[in-house]
């Protein structure tokens, strides 16, 4: 019972996350609220492997987890500089 409680509200933390993604005045926002959006399904996946008995769910948990974070700094360089270093790296060694 108590679980079941804990799943709904991640989902309804998930909904919020995914509006706040598709409303979001900047693309800082958008990539904060997906970033949440993975650490929600992070904790639901958790919380669903321990309602089925299946520990093993932590593995993948933890391995979704790496690459949200990944990810999200991969997103957040992207539109920071434009790319993601190979062309200053080439500009680099032209010079």
């Amino acid at each position: 019972m108590l679980f079941g409680v804990a799943t709904a509200g991640i989902l309804v933390a998930m909904a919020m996350a995914l509006t706040r993604a598709l409303l979001g005045p900047t693309v800082y926002d958008r990539v904060l609220a997906v970033n949440t959006f993975g650490t929600k399904t992070v904790l639901l996946i958790a919380v669903l492997g321990f309602l089925t008995g299946r520990p093993e769910f932590l593995d993948l948990a933890l391995v979704y987890a790496l690459i949200n974070f990944i990810g999200t700094i991969a997103v957040l360089k992207f539109f920071e500089f434009g790319d993601l270093g190979l062309t200053r790296r080439v500009e680099r060694e032209a010079e």
